[in-house]
């Protein structure tokens, strides 16, 4: 089995896909929120911790609308280790 894509949904109408195409180093994550209705894309290395470590706070932030704790950064964390090489 291969988990290629997951949908996170935040606060206030904040959304966020990440996917990750067969063959591809990168996972593809792109954020929607009310201010930014077309998006903002980024590709994160599959397999860097410290990359998606960093995506992660990124989700947490733009999607909670909040600078969370290590607890909540970890559930986007974990998440994203799915579609990782790690």
């Amino acid at each position: 089995m291969r988990i290629t894509r997951i949908d996170f949904e935040g606060e206030f109408g904040n959304f966020a896909t990440a996917v990750r195409k067969r063959d591809s180093q990168y996972i593809e994550v792109t954020i929607l929120t009310p201010g930014m209705p077309d998006g903002r894309e980024h590709n994160v290395q599959a397999d860097s911790e410290e990359d998606i470590f960093s995506m992660a706070q990124c989700l947490q932030f733009e999607l909670d609308n909040c600078q969370g704790t290590n607890s909540m950064i970890h559930d986007y964390y974990r998440e994203l280790l799915k579609l990782s090489d790690c």
